[in-house]
């Protein structure tokens, strides 16, 4: 294993956004980076009854250790907020280095059964509020032709699970997101990847029952992944991380070697059907960078690979 660099990671200067801050893994990657020198803008909503200000207390709680934090209280599903998270941070702080865009709620549900305001709602906070506070902040980064943006994502994107399509939905729109964001800002500075964090919060706790599991499962055994792609030290951009317990992975996306089709002349469903082993099995694995790349890829094989003539 690689011996940890003797030389650590540090915010000093700089400005990092994080949504859904209040609790869980927001907080916890809240508090290891106000540890690390950076000066924050912790958002979350203040509770449906008005009284609880998470937003609030994690900020006090941030400069009472010595560290440097404003709270935002706004909703992010309300279309202002994006525009006054960022301004709140250049009033307090004059720049923006980095966001963390980890709001979001779940919701349980066959499709079969979900309304269309179900849907609405967790696109809200976990889709669109991210989009929003991206596309408000990015004139700031490009300006300083610098910044890091990590989406949180789940494995429900990844893999899908049965009674959560609608955050299965809102979390996969967040890799294309990202992947947009990646592709059309690294030229500005600007890198973008996703975490897909397995972590008992609140929001999950009720997933994981076992109490040695839950410490085991620990929002801060994912802080330390987020602050790395929140840093200047992580150079890589368009990447899903996993994160959880201590375990760090990477997901990807993946073409199969699969069958030509164009060999036999023409065809149909039924030679389809013929090679659905071929075309199913996991060999020949490739990755691309994005869709241009795998666009390129494919002309290229459509422009060198022999073809049979029709018959």
């Amino acid at each position: 294993m690689p011996a940890a660099s003797s030389e650590q990671i540090r915010f000093d200067g700089r400005v990092v956004v994080v949504t859904g801050a209040g609790k869980g893994l927001g907080h916890a990657c809240s508090l290891l980076l106000a540890a690390r020198g950076a000066q924050l803008v912790v958002n979350n909503r203040r509770s449906t009854e008005g009284s609880a200000d998470s937003a609030g207390d994690l900020a006090a709680l941030i400069c009472s250790r010595g560290g440097v934090a404003v709270a935002d209280d706004s909703d992010v599903t309300s279309p202002s907020s994006a525009d006054a998270i960022v301004a709140l941070a250049l009033e307090t702080y004059g720049r923006i280095d980095a966001l963390i865009h980890n709001a979001g709620i779940i919701e349980n549900g066959a499709v079969g059964d979900l309304t269309d305001e179900d849907l609405a709602r967790v696109y809200d906070v976990n889709t669109l509020s991210a989009f929003r506070l991206t596309r408000a902040a990015l004139p700031v980064l490009r300006a300083r032709g610098y910044g890091r943006i990590v989406f949180t994502t789940s494995t429900a994107a990844l893999y899908g699970n049965a009674g959560l399509a609608a955050y299965s939905m809102a979390k996969g729109a967040l890799l294309g997101l990202m992947r947009a964001v990646a592709a059309e800002e690294q030229p500005h500075g600007i890198l973008a990847n996703a975490v897909c964090p397995t972590a008992v919060t609140r929001m999950t706790e009720a997933f994981v029952q076992d109490p040695r599991m839950r410490a085991a499962l620990a929002p801060e055994l994912v802080a330390p992944v987020v602050a790395w792609l929140a840093s200047d030290v992580c150079t890589h951009t368009a990447h899903v991380i996993l994160a959880s317990g201590g375990f760090v992975r990477s997901a990807h996306v993946l073409q199969s070697a699969g069958a030509d089709l164009r060999t036999s002349g023409a065809f149909g469903p039924e030679d389809v059907a013929a090679h659905a082993e071929a075309i199913t099995a996991p060999t020949g694995l490739r990755a691309f960078p994005d869709a241009g790349a795998h666009f390129a890829a494919l002309l290229d094989e459509l422009q060198h690979a022999p073809v049979a003539d029709p018959e």
